[in-house]
């Protein structure tokens, strides 16, 4: 073999071991793993809002003279349907906040007319409205479930991106750490139970 061409194996092979160590390979297996979790998160959030149409108009029926409720809990769900949900909200901050709070109003609408439900006792007997309640309680769940996923799947991405020589290599293909979820700020204050 000519010294050009054992120059260059040798080239080839010290690359693929510096290479190797960079974690650029773990760092797309990492990343394609946030956006399945986020995927699941969306996918959750989605059945619900699927459900907001059929549990308002079971509610309407019984509760005409609930008009301001079942507005806000049709504009919820408006809200969160008219964003723009992609893997560019993974990567914005902004944005990911943004959908955050959209999601925060629908489940704070959709208490609300829970709420309101108790004041009816026939729409609680109602086979439909319990069905659907169910469902949505289910529901509520499986998006903490998805959301827990996700959480430790960023952190789990963010954590290993944040390491050397990994950093690196991220900083360099362009790969920053992922939002996460955060609590609601209003969920810090104790609530005030009074029985006057």
């Amino acid at each position: 073999m000519n010294p050009i061409k054992k120059t260059l194996v040798a080239l080839a092979f010290a690359s693929t071991l510096t290479l190797s160590g960079c974690g650029y390979n773990t760092l797309q297996v990492k990343d394609e793993a946030v956006t399945a979790s986020w995927s699941e998160v969306q996918n959750q959030y989605q059945r619900r809002a699927d459900l907001v149409p059929n549990l308002v108009n079971v509610v309407k029926g019984y509760a005409k003279h609930e008009e301001q409720v079942l507005t806000e809990v049709t504009q919820a769900r408006a809200n969160v349907a008219g964003l723009k949900v992609d893997k560019e909200v993974l990567e914005d901050p902004a944005l990911f906040e943004k959908y955050q709070q959209a999601q925060a109003q629908m489940t704070s609408a959709l208490s609300r007319l829970i709420a309101v439900s108790e004041n009816y006792p026939d729409l609680k007997a109602n086979e439909q409205f319990r069905d659907l309640q169910v469902q949505l309680e289910g529901t509520e769940n499986r998006i903490a479930v998805a959301r827990n996923r996700y959480i430790s799947s960023v952190q789990d991405f963010n954590s290993y991106a944040r390491q050397f020589p990994q950093v690196m290599t991220a900083k360099v293909i362009g790969m920053d750490t992922k939002p996460n979820f955060s609590a609601d700020p209003a969920s810090q204050n104790v609530p005030k139970v009074s029985f006057d």
